[in-house]
Order: C-alpha cells, then sequence, then structure tokens
C-alpha cells in the first residue's frame, strides 16, 4: 500500500500554514478552521522556521480544545522545516496524529531570550526588577519544559533527552523522529 493510498486525508490539507509563527500565522489558521468541514478529521499542515513559541501554544491550545469539547480528529503534518514553535505546535497532537513529509526536519531548541536589566532607583527596587527577570526566566522554563514533555509523551524519547540535546538545537531528520516515535509515519 502506498503512502496516499494509506493515509488519503493527508494529500489535501484543510489548512496549510507556512512561514513564521506569528500573529499573522494564527488569524490564517483560525479562518481556516473556521472554513474547514464541520465533520470528520481535519489535516493541518505546516512548514516554519520557527516564530513566537507562545502563538504557537495559542495554536496548540485550540487544537486542544476542538479535540477535546467537539471530538474532532485533528492530524499534523509536518512539511520540510518543522522548526522551534512549529515542534511546539506539533506538541499539541497526539503522537498517533503526528505525520512529516519525506525529507522534513525538525528542530527542538531552548527558548531564547535577549534582555538587558537597567537598575535604576532606590536599592530595593533593583533588587525587585532582579527578581521580576528571574522569575520570568524561570517561568519560560516551567513553559518550555511542559512542551518537551508532551513532544515526548508516547515516544521513546525522554523528556530528559530532549532537555539535554536543545540547548545545542537539535535536528531530527524525518525518518529518525518515525524511529524515535515522535511521530506516527512518514509520507
Amino acid at each position: 500500500m502506498t503512502d496516499t493510498q494509506q493515509y488519503p486525508l493527508l494529500a489535501n490539507p484543510h489548512v496549510r500554514l507556512t512561514g513564521a509563527v506569528d500573529q499573522n500565522m494564527y488569524n490564517q489558521f483560525r479562518n481556516a478552521l473556521e472554513n474547514a468541514p464541520v465533520d470528520g478529521s481535519i489535516v493541518i499542515a505546516l512548514t516554519t522556521l520557527g516564530g513566537d513559541p507562545e502563538v504557537a501554544r495559542t495554536m496548540g491550545d485550540d487544537i486542544r480544545m476542538l479535540r477535546e469539547y467537539d471530538g474532532r480528529e485533528l492530524l499534523f503534518l509536518g512539511r520540510q522545516a518543522v522548526y522551534s514553535a512549529g515542534a511546539t505546535f506539533m506538541s499539541y497532537f497526539p503522537r498517533e496524529h503526528r505525520f512529516l513529509t519525506r525529507q522534513t526536519r525538525l528542530m527542538v531548541h531552548e527558548r531564547q531570550m535577549n534582555a538587558s536589566v537597567n537598575l535604576n532607583g532606590p536599592l530595593r527596587m533593583c533588587i525587585a526588577q532582579l527578581k521580576a527577570k528571574l522569575h520570568e526566566i524561570e517561568h519560560s522554563i516551567e513553559i518550555e519544559e511542559e512542551g518537551f514533555r508532551a513532544l515526548a509523551e508516547q515516544s521513546d524519547v525522554s523528556f530528559e533527552d530532549i532537555r539535554e540535546k536543545a540547548p545545542e538545537n537539535w535536528y531530527i531528520e524525518a525518518q529518525e523522529a518515525k524511529r524515535l516515535g515522535l511521530v506516527l509515519d512518514i509520507v
């Protein structure tokens, strides 16, 4: 049986997203979902070099709610590049609903921050400013680790392995992703 015979729905995705994961992509995503068939499975294809992880989490939460409240089957199809925020979005789909096209690469990395702390004012306020930045970093790490755990769920990759490889930008070729159980199959 060929891929197209085995997974005919994947040949014509209902939602096709390409580019940066940002507010524009979220708007396209919502519009496409609203125009998707009201019954049956929905296929969402994504190609991205990354973007805003909070937008990816918002899109993922929309997927979760459709699955839980409407009982919809939603399938993820990663195409060519599913980097960073794209992998975060993919983590919201159960492993048995994740697919990649041939030659696709996943990339998982730690969240990035580029910030300066400018201390100005009374000393106690300086301490508060430093603590606020530290809390922001700690909370961002917690959110990042939630995504790593979701990605690892039902796979042969542990959360600890993902966390260990993420600082070095872990690139995973499609066949390797399948072998590791991060996706169900390659089409």
